[in-house]
């Protein structure tokens, strides 16, 4: 399991590793945090998705999505919610994925 983290880290800072003379590129990160950060931003990651908010899950597990032309960018839903708080289209749209007594994991 340390190997793999260890080739992971390492690809993301180089970009590209090397195996017996040939060049393996790595296009998607599938480390254990990036998993449980895509599950723990699923629910809102698919409402914003259905209403074309251009959502994705960046490295570290941030949620970012695309705002009046803007791309905006959280690194957990209590600094979601604390900005939507303030866009009532927002609001709408997250209600019953973003309810404020829901904890994070």
């Amino acid at each position: 399991m340390k190997d793999k983290e260890r080739i992971l880290k390492s690809a993301r800072e180089k970009k590209q590793i090397t195996c017996k003379e040939t060049a393996i590129r790595l296009a998607v990160d599938f480390s254990l945090e990036t998993l449980q950060a895509s599950r723990e931003w699923h629910d809102t990651f698919k409402v914003l998705k259905e209403k074309t908010f251009y959502p994705r899950v960046v490295y570290s597990g941030k949620m970012s999505f695309k705002h009046e032309g803007e791309i905006k960018t959280f690194p957990g839903k209590q600094k979601l919610r604390h900005f939507i708080n303030t866009r009532p289209l927002l609001q709408e749209i997250l209600k019953g994925v973003l309810q404020s007594g829901r904890k994070e994991c």
